[in-house]
């Protein structure tokens, strides 16, 4: 799943560590989630989302794999 974690992070000019304090995460999950490598509980989704103010929709990209 895509994300505009770090692109919006970086807009609120927050460094990963500032950010994973303020969402109650480590710094090397936003890093994974960051990467792509980690997909967040829907919780933390909702933390992201809300510390944003932005709809989950506007943060995480769900691309479709077409189904047969």
């Amino acid at each position: 799943m895509k994300n505009r974690v770090e692109e919006l992070r970086k807009t609120r000019g927050l460094r990963q560590e500032e950010f994973a304090r303020a969402i109650r995460v480590s710094r090397q999950t936003v890093s994974s989630i960051e990467t792509g490598r980690y997909s967040p509980s829907l919780e933390l989704a909702f933390a992201i989302s809300d510390f944003f103010g932005l709809p989950i929709e506007e943060i995480f990209i769900h691309e479709r794999k077409d189904m047969p």
